[in-house]
């Protein structure tokens, strides 16, 4: 099971990178910085939140884990 605290980092990690990629989307298809940079920010807040929820959710699931071998004491 992950922590909590990585949960958080690599959302915050893949965020970063999403949201940069927004903003650029919108400059190049606008042409305005204020608008690009409001896209990236709101991209960032809303975002983080649902993929620090989908990573929780999907931590609960077993689909496509391994099963743990048994531990036996000795």
């Amino acid at each position: 099971m992950e922590s909590q605290s990585r949960s958080i980092a690599k959302a915050v990690s893949y965020r970063i990178l999403g949201s940069a990629t927004t903003a650029l989307i919108v400059y190049v298809l606008t042409g305005k910085a204020t608008l690009s940079m409001g896209a990236g920010a709101a991209d960032i807040v809303l975002k983080i939140g649902a993929y620090f929820v989908h990573e929780r959710i999907w931590d609960r699931i077993n689909y496509g884990r391994e099963a743990k071998a048994p531990e036996y004491e000795i």
